[in-house]
């Protein structure tokens, strides 16, 4: 009968037996070591050996799950960007709060207003002109503080895709950032300038409302800083709309694949599952035939061979089918989305341009007629007319962009399965009250919506066959995706690549999530 011997762990033998104590009393008068050997000693005198060693481990496994202080430099550094970033969300919110409220004053208060005033004028009616203007001046108070906000809040995000630009010299990460560099710079210094135009005319209804002579002087000033404000906007909109046209032709220029109906991708489904079934059989056979005892059985195993490996192209072939009717159907939705949205920016663009426009005319119109004294200002309505038609078009375009941004806030909530990423787990879907009351909040951005989703059904298309997803796109196919990336901005040109390191980046799963994120920008119709 053979003992068996279990050994002591290193962290028990690392603790001394009582009577190996007692020799180190005897020849160090006392409790041998530091403070803290002492201390166990102690704990061993009065609870034993074993508990001594469940202590030990427990403390040690506690220090060891214990996390490390980081240095004093790296919290305060930690909590400096958790400040900015605490100021920069804040900031947000307070320019779409803003934002909301101006979008009304400027769409519905402001020309209501106007023509209490020019009604007043008309008919010298002295207290419902002071009125007008006191509400004026509270409108106009309400678009500085927007304007201002906005001016705040895109300097900052045009800093920070500055930084990110020196960060990502090229590729995708780089154009994105540039994209957003320019658009948020341009928007910083347009808010500055009608943060100044409302300020001028928060200046007029004030004159006018204290009844002082200054009243024209103002009308004139805020006039010629309307037209100026007014014809820098629409002169930029004219010229978003006319490269949006040109990007939508030329999308308009690529050939979209036919769909393939659903009856034949059922068919190519069925038929790719009748090929993995005969395969399955087909192993099955062969299987059996190997393992068995049989020498005639042996005889057929070349036989059984050769089916199993015509099966197995008949099942890859099966499989290439279906997955290249998909691609199909994938490039001719993808391609129909990327026209639909440079159509409606299009179309977004002349509205705000004509408004925008509208609004500097009636800017002149104002000051022209201020110069002209009191009497002719009174009289004259052409130019809060023309400012009403510029405040009606820019108040529908900002009211369409609101609608559809609260419907995708719904949707997301409501069916968050939508448009989920391949393998993400979806959310729980929200009640209809709890999906209206996201669909409300207009501060908060759409995080994964349909244009999301389009972007990472192009660049599957597009990768290489080292990304997920893209190893049985077939290279025309590949190449057709990779024209619609070109026509989009997103090409080596504007990505500062060479076409051969442009391909490469396509191909590289460290890139991915900077792919996905510069064809949503590109597909936007912001």
């Amino acid at each position: 009968m053979s003992a068996s011997v279990h050994p002591t762990s290193p962290r028990s033998r690392a603790v001394p037996s009582p009577s190996r104590r007692q020799q180190d009393r005897s020849r160090g008068g006392g409790l041998p070591g530091n403070s803290a050997q002492r201390a166990l000693l102690s704990i061993q005198s009065s609870a034993g050996n074993r508990a001594a060693t469940v202590m030990v481990q427990r403390a040690r496994q506690e220090a060891g799950e214990r996390p490390e202080k980081a240095p004093a430099q790296a919290n305060t550094s930690s909590r400096s960007q958790r400040y900015r970033a605490r100021i920069a969300a804040g900031l947000d919110k307070l320019k779409k709060n803003f934002e909301f409220i101006d979008t009304f004053v400027k769409g519905i208060q402001t020309p209501t207003n106007a023509g209490f005033a020019q009604h007043a004028s008309a008919t010298a009616d002295e207290t419902l002109k002071h009125s007008a203007a006191g509400s004026g001046a509270g409108g106009s108070g309400v678009g500085v503080a927007s304007e201002f906000f906005g001016a705040v809040t895109n300097g900052k995000e045009g800093r920070k895709a500055w930084q990110s630009m020196a960060k990502n010299t090229e590729g995708a990460a780089h154009h994105t950032a540039k994209k957003k560099f320019v658009s948020k710079t341009s928007d910083a210094v347009v808010s500055a300038g009608s943060a100044l135009n409302n300020v001028l005319a928060f200046t007029k209804e004030l004159t006018k409302a204290e009844k002082l002579a200054a009243a024209a002087n103002a009308s004139e000033a805020s006039g010629i800083s309307a037209s100026i404000t007014g014809g820098a906007k629409g002169g930029r909109a004219a010229i978003r709309s006319a490269t949006t046209l040109r990007k939508y032709r030329a999308l308009g220029a690529l050939e979209k694949p036919d769909r393939v109906d659903d009856e034949d991708l059922t068919r190519l489904k069925q038929a790719q599952y009748d090929a993995e079934l005969a395969l399955a059989r087909a192993y099955v056979e062969l299987d059996s035939l190997w393992q068995g005892d049989n020498e005639d059985g042996l005889a057929e195993v070349p036989a059984a061979i050769d089916s199993a490996l015509s099966a197995m192209g008949g099942a890859r072939d099966a499989a290439d089918q279906f997955q290249q009717a998909e691609d199909k159907n994938t490039m001719n939705t993808v391609l129909t989305y990327a026209r639909d949205k440079q159509k409606n920016k299009m179309g977004k663009q002349v509205v705000t341009a004509v408004g925008e426009s509208a609004k500097a005319a009636g800017g002149i119109v104002t000051a022209v007629a201020a110069t002209a004294g009191a009497a002719g200002l009174a009289s004259n309505p052409v130019g809060w007319g023309i400012a009403a038609t510029a405040a009606g078009l820019i108040f529908g375009v900002a009211a369409y962009k609101g609608v559809r941004a609260g419907t995708k806030r719904y949707d997301g909530a409501r069916h968050p399965e939508r448009w989920a990423e391949d393998g993400e787990t979806s959310k729980a879907a929200a009640s209809r009250e709890e999906a209206l009351k996201e669909s409300l909040k207009f501060w908060k951005k759409v995080s994964n919506g349909e244009r999301q989703a389009m972007a990472r059904k192009l660049y599957a298309l597009a990768a290489g066959p080292d990304i997920e997803g893209s190893s049985h796109t077939t290279t025309e196919m590949r190449d057709s995706a990779r024209s619609l990336l070109i026509v989009l901005k997103a090409g080596p040109t504007q990505q500062k690549l060479d076409p051969e390191a442009w391909a490469v980046s396509l191909n590289d799963p460290g890139k991915s999530a900077a792919w996905v994120k510069e064809i949503a920008e590109q597909l936007s119709s912001a």
